[in-house]
């Protein structure tokens, strides 16, 4: 359209209002598919060019941690109230959080609502208060983009792992189990009361940058799909067209996936695995969900594995993936006598169908979550 004085000035603000409109628009929805997958990979990128290490956050929860008065063990849920009425928030639990969210926070009031107390599993609550917190001392602005969502994501996770398993006293776990040769990701997690993912996640914040360990992560379903890595050991990961990892299926011949074949599964799974990358030694811890089995794996090439309890396993693999022989493509025998006599109905997963979240928050219900601050914001 060209402008020009004869323009209506109707139809100019009716061009202002088309174009806000498509600007919200295009910020309620933040990102396509394609666009996410993208944003999460050079975050990934990003973080393993820093060794999964983030000097400013570590300094940030230590000092947060130590204020609160942690010395050692597990950080208490009292330190973690004091630690939000240090930057004058009151946690209150409550039985009618929005469907969408996991914490909400009243900014005006200085609130932060948490699942009840007495759910199972309840020491998660420290993570979720503090993730809360994290964007209030790490000063974010509402995200921008899906990218910026994610970083903040990270961001606030990072910081909630660094005052569960402060860097201070944790580095001086970890040196002394490295000088005994006697690391253990299960000895870390009982050290500060955490999950055993929680403590492998850690471990690699802490490892290549205190310990001098390359290492890799993974978290796998019981099907063999991937759904968390980590790595800065060259392991090399399966990846699709845009570089993501998350989705892709791993080697059946890996730690993560052998450690569900094993019948006691009460302590850590140790193996060797030899790869088109190298030999590896891995340790495996296996958990469940509603949603089905993982296996929680924390991986360092061979070379390093001299410093970890379990190096003396005899359980030893050969994987050849991404060669379709290894473990993809079905022996000749049996393809030959099945392939034109099964007819399987796939199970669809529900991800696959599934929308990608909108919304400034991706995946928040705002009209719910601004009539539940409103049901309990305080009477004046």
């Amino acid at each position: 359209m060209r402008v020009s004085r004869t323009l209506p000035l109707e139809a100019l603000e009716a061009l202002v209002g088309l174009h806000e409109e498509l600007a919200r628009r295009a910020n309620a929805s933040i990102a396509t598919p394609e666009e996410a997958r993208r944003a999460n990979t050079e975050l990934r990128l990003w973080m393993r060019e820093r060794d999964n290490y983030l000097p400013d956050i570590e300094d940030a929860a230590e000092r947060m941690s130590r204020a609160a008065g942690y010395t050692s063990g597990a950080l208490t849920h009292r330190a973690v109230a004091r630690m939000a009425e240090q930057l004058g928030f009151q946690l209150l639990h409550v039985g009618d959080l929005p469907h969408s969210t996991r914490t909400v926070t009243d900014l005006a009031s200085g609130r932060i609502y948490l699942p009840p107390a007495s759910i199972p599993g309840g020491h998660g609550l420290r993570s979720l208060a503090l993730q809360a917190i994290a964007h209030r001392v790490l000063t974010h602005e509402r995200p921008a983009s899906y990218a910026d969502f994610l970083r903040q994501r990270m961001e606030i996770n990072y910081f909630a792992a660094a005052c569960l398993i402060p860097r201070g006293r944790a580095v001086e776990v970890l040196q002394n189990a490295k000088r005994e040769r006697d690391l253990a990701i299960e000895d870390f997690r009982d050290a500060f009361g955490v999950t055993h993912e929680a403590a492998a996640m850690r471990f690699t914040n802490l490892a290549t940058a205190h310990l001098g360990i390359p290492v890799h992560f993974m978290r796998v379903g019981d099907d063999g799909t991937l759904y968390r890595g980590y790595e800065n050991d060259a392991v090399g990961f399966a990846t699709d067209p845009t570089g993501a990892i998350e989705g892709q299926i791993v080697c059946r011949q890996w730690t993560s996936r052998m450690a569900f074949t094993v019948r006691d599964r009460a302590t850590e799974f140790h193996q060797y695995t030899d790869t088109p990358a190298g030999t590896f030694w891995c340790t495996a811890q296996t958990g469940a969900t509603t949603s089905g089995e993982f296996s929680i794996t924390v991986g360092v090439p061979y070379v390093h594995s001299k410093w970890f309890r379990g190096r003396d396993t005899t359980r030893h693999t050969v994987s050849r993936c991404p060669d379709p022989t290894c473990c993809r493509q079905p022996p000749g025998d049996l393809t030959s006598r099945w392939a034109d006599q099964s007819w399987p109905s796939a199970r669809l997963h529900a991800q696959v169908l599934a929308p990608l979240p909108g919304g400034t928050f991706p995946g928040v219900d705002d009209a719910e979550v601004y009539t539940f601050l409103e049901r309990h914001a305080p009477t004046t």
